[in-house]
């Protein structure tokens, strides 16, 4: 790492250090191809003692007025995820969002020439500004192509919410645990387009995962790391699910009592 990232409160150094690894598990997972995927964090309560940067630096942009004040963790256009396991200075950044909100500095990071944030900083702001207002500890913003879960959004059973959280919670109990809202079923909708940031948003009022039809699955958490174990453990469930299904029969799945009792003990 360079001399600027040494700048940087120690904490912050440890939530990047998290995505960098979380970046080479959802590499070697295959979640993510050539620049699919993107990653944010709300990093603005680890600066509450720092000074308005350099006005120097600045880069005239609009932003919701509620994004003034920010500052984000996002990865660059057309960035690689896997190139944030060893060279995440120079794929990503961290911003600050000026009190106006009418632009940004980086502070951290893009050092690629040309560098800019990722096409879609403007859907992972809506979710960062609903958490803010809504579920203030949920920092991380994680968008990646779990393999299984995507084969589920082709599949009928898309079409029918309730059936499939229970057909991959009664797979295994840790599914019904770590994954306790449970998906949304996301109907699709083109890539940066607003009706599916709202979307997103929207499932994220009661539901863990936003799985997007036929694209891929995002979700948030209080840290990357935790966000990626919603992804890892919903994942879990469909391939199970997938795998009875190749095998030529219909799992029989745990109980509704056992569900129940799961729940209970939980207080899901």
């Amino acid at each position: 790492m360079t001399k600027y990232f040494d700048k940087l409160p120690k904490k912050v150094n440890g939530e990047i250090n998290k995505i960098s690894r979380v970046a080479s598990y959802l590499w070697n997972r295959e979640w993510v191809e050539r620049n699919g995927g993107n990653i944010s964090m709300n990093l603005t309560p680890f600066f509450s003692d720092q000074k308005e940067p350099d006005k120097t630096t600045f880069i005239g942009h609009s932003f919701p007025s509620e994004a003034a004040g920010l500052y984000i963790f996002v990865t660059g256009a057309g960035c690689y995820i896997r190139s944030l396991i060893d060279d995440i200075e120079s794929v990503s950044c961290i911003l600050y969002i000026n009190k106006k909100a009418n632009g940004y500095s980086i502070i951290w990071g893009g050092h690629t020439e040309g560098f800019k944030p990722t096409s879609e900083l403007a859907s992972h702001l809506e979710i960062h500004i609903y958490n803010k207002k809504n579920n203030p500890n949920n920092l991380a913003v994680l968008h990646a192509h779990p393999l299984e879960l995507i084969v589920l959004s082709h599949h009928s059973i898309f079409g029918d919410e309730e059936k499939l959280n229970h057909s991959i919670w009664k797979m295994c109990p840790e599914v019904r645990v770590y994954v306790p809202r449970g998906i949304n079923c996301t109907p699709y909708s083109i890539t940066q387009s607003d009706t599916l940031a709202k979307a997103t948003t929207h499932a994220f009022s009661y539901r863990d995962i936003a799985l997007w039809e036929k694209h891929g699955a995002t979700t948030t958490a209080e840290d990357v790391e935790k966000a990626w174990d919603f992804l890892d453990v919903a994942n879990k469930g469909a391939k199970l699910l997938l795998t009875a299904w190749a095998s030529g029969f219909e799992p029989e799945g745990l109980s509704k009592e056992q569900l129940i009792g799961l729940e209970q003990l939980f207080k899901l």
